[in-house]
This record gives structure tokens, C-alpha cells and sequence, in this order.
């Protein structure tokens, strides 16, 4: 394997606090040497657990910038035991542009793991998460909210997984966490997830959908930065006791695929139901109206299970394919 192109401007193992950048070289028509320069902090005092923090794997998901670039910022180092790694915007051309996808080369950094050392700029980034950063940490956690096309109820998540004391391990941090909700998560498509990546390593893995419609609520940044220190606390990483939240998390799960309904027509969406509604299977979700002519009939889309709804589709136009709602079951 190729060494990576990546070189960080800071040392991993420097007590205190460094700020600096991992550069990743990328010539371009304004800059024939010139680089992407993706902003990285790390926090070391002394022994303990090093936890690795990152927002901007979308670069349409403001909640995890906003709490990371803030934790950066003020972290205390005599308030740590370990080291803490933020890279608050891990795939930096998306964050710059505000789109999900890399305006380089249309990289979804998410779904681009184990990445490659000789391939796009979005294959290198993830190439150096996957082997440099990755193996630093013992525990992650990756923030998400639902970019411009998804609105979610504010949860953090872990996966199920096949080793159980890993799973415990995620639902503890998750639990630790204190997000309004919390999501035993199952994925539509997990390949080339960095969660996947972490998992896979043995990491205790926790992501989050904080809200979404490409901007984020003074609300959901501050469930993101409790959330960022709660965690840091629950790994012994950071001093002080978990904040408890003032509402008791409620826990929900994706048991099956019948959580989720896909458009298969083009048109606007009516929504039946919104973020937090208990609907039972058959109930009305949506409606997709034709906007080609007046007089069609809407396309009537009903749940597939009783729940509550935990996601639906954000702007008012879809495409046959795209995901309308997200149902969750309260455990």
C-alpha cells in the first residue's frame, strides 16, 4: 500500500494543545502546487483513551462543525486524561461549498471507505482517516444530521453489531450521550460507511441525525455540543459527570427495511404526518402530487409497521428513488 499523500502540520503525540491542518496536496487551475488544508486540533494530557471527533463528513450538516470547532477551541488539556482528536469538517471541499458531496471529484466521503492513497481527493481523505486516525482512537464519534434533503428527530445511534460487548459498549456512549433520542440504527447501505470502518476495527462507534434541512437550530447545536462532552466524560476522557438532559432519553429502533418508504413517482410532497407523530401501518405518510398537468390524482404512500415517524423527506420536490419517511419503533 501507498503511503498516504496526507501530511498532518501537528504532532499526534505533543502534550497540550496543537492546532493545525492535514494538508493533502491537489493541484488545480489557480494553484498549480496548492493544497486542501482540512483543520485539525488535538488535546493530549498525560495516559488515558483518545477519542476522535468529527462533523463535515457532509459538508450540508452544520450541528457537528458548529460544536467542534467550538470544542477546539476551549478545551481545557488540564481537564483531559488522554488525547482528543476533532476534525470538525472531515471532508473540507464539501463544508466549504455546503453540499453533501465533494465539489472535486462528487466524493460522498461516507460511503468512500477504506478509501485509497492514489485516488480522488475524497478517496485520500478517507484512505488517511482509515489508516492514520482511525487506529489512534478508542472511541468515535461522527456527527450527521439530514443535509438538504432529510429532516430527523434529534438522536444519537449505534448499529447492531455481531460482537455484543462492542454493541453495549456503543449503546452506553450513546446512552451517555443524552440526545432527546437515541437510535438502535440499522443502515439502507452501509458499504464505504466510516462507521462501518470504525466498527470493523472494534471501535466504539456513536453518529447522530441532529435535524437537518441543510442548516442547523440554536436547539440542536447545543444537543451536539453536550452531546460531544457527555461523551468525552463517559470515556473517562474528560473530568466532571455527565450532564443529565432534562427529559430521560427515548430509546427507539429500525427493527426492519418496512422503516422506510421511497418515493417511486416525481412530483411535491404532502406530508400526513410530522417528526414525532405515532402513525400505524396502513396510516397515510404522504402524498406525491404530479406537476406536469393539473388534474392527476396524488401517489398515496401508507407506513409499512406502526411507529413514529423519525425522518421525512425535506424540500418540497422528489424524484422517483428518494426517501419520503423513516419510521422508528419506541422501545
Amino acid at each position: 500500500m501507498r503511503p498516504s499523500p496526507i501530511s498532518p502540520t501537528i504532532d499526534f503525540e505533543a502534550e497540550g494543545v496543537s492546532h493545525g491542518h492535514l494538508r493533502l496536496p491537489h493541484s488545480r487551475d489557480d494553484s498549480a502546487w496548492g493544497a486542501v488544508m482540512i483543520p485539525i486540533t488535538v488535546v493530549t494530557n498525560g495516559e488515558g483513551p483518545t477519542a476522535l471527533l468529527t462533523g463535515g463528513n457532509h459538508g450540508d450538516e452544520y450541528e457537528g462543525p458548529a460544536a467542534l470547532f467550538d470544542l477546539a477551541r476551549t478545551l481545557d488539556p488540564a481537564a483531559v486524561s488522554g488525547r482528543v482528536i476533532i476534525v470538525p469538517a472531515l471532508n473540507y471541499p464539501a463544508f466549504r461549498a455546503g453540499t453533501r458531496t465533494s465539489p472535486i471529484d462528487k466524493g460522498n466521503l461516507n460511503r468512500t471507505f477504506p478509501g485509497r492513497p492514489d485516488g480522488t481527493v475524497t478517496q485520500k481523505i478517507a484512505d488517511y482517516v482509515q489508516r492514520h486516525l482511525l487506529p489512534l482512537a478508542d472511541i468515535v464519534l461522527d456527527f450527521h444530521s439530514g443535509g438538504r434533503t432529510l429532516d430527523f428527530l434529534p438522536f444519537a445511534a449505534a448499529h447492531i453489531l455481531p460482537d455484543k460487548r462492542q454493541e453495549a459498549s456503543s449503546f452506553a456512549a450513546v446512552e451517555a450521550f443524552g440526545a432527546p433520542f437515541s437510535m438502535r440504527m440499522l443502515e439502507i447501505d452501509a458499504v464505504g460507511m466510516l462507521d462501518t470502518a470504525a466498527e470493523e476495527m472494534g471501535k466504539v462507534f456513536v453518529t447522530t441525525e441532529l435535524g437537518g434541512g441543510g442548516t442547523a437550530t440554536a436547539r440542536t447545536i447545543a444537543i451536539a455540543r453536550r452531546g460531544a462532552a457527555n461523551l468525552l466524560r463517559h470515556a473517562g476522557i474528560l473530568s466532571g459527570a455527565v450532564e443529565k438532559p432534562d427529559e430521560p432519553t427515548r430509546w427507539l429502533a429500525m427493527p426492519s427495511d418496512a422503516c422506510f418508504t421511497f418515493s417511486d413517482v416525481e412530483g411535491l410532497v404532502e406530508p400526513a404526518v410530522d417528526l414525532g407523530d405515532a402513525v400505524r401501518s396502513g396510516d397515510l405518510i404522504a402524498r406525491v402530487h404530479p406537476v406536469l398537468r393539473t388534474g392527476a390524482a396524488p401517489a398515496e404512500f401508507r407506513a409499512r409497521m406502526d411507529g413514529l415517524l423519525a425522518a421525512r423527506h425535506f424540500p418540497g420536490l422528489v424524484q422517483p428513488g428518494d426517501c419520503l419517511a423513516v419510521l422508528a419503533v419506541e422501545e
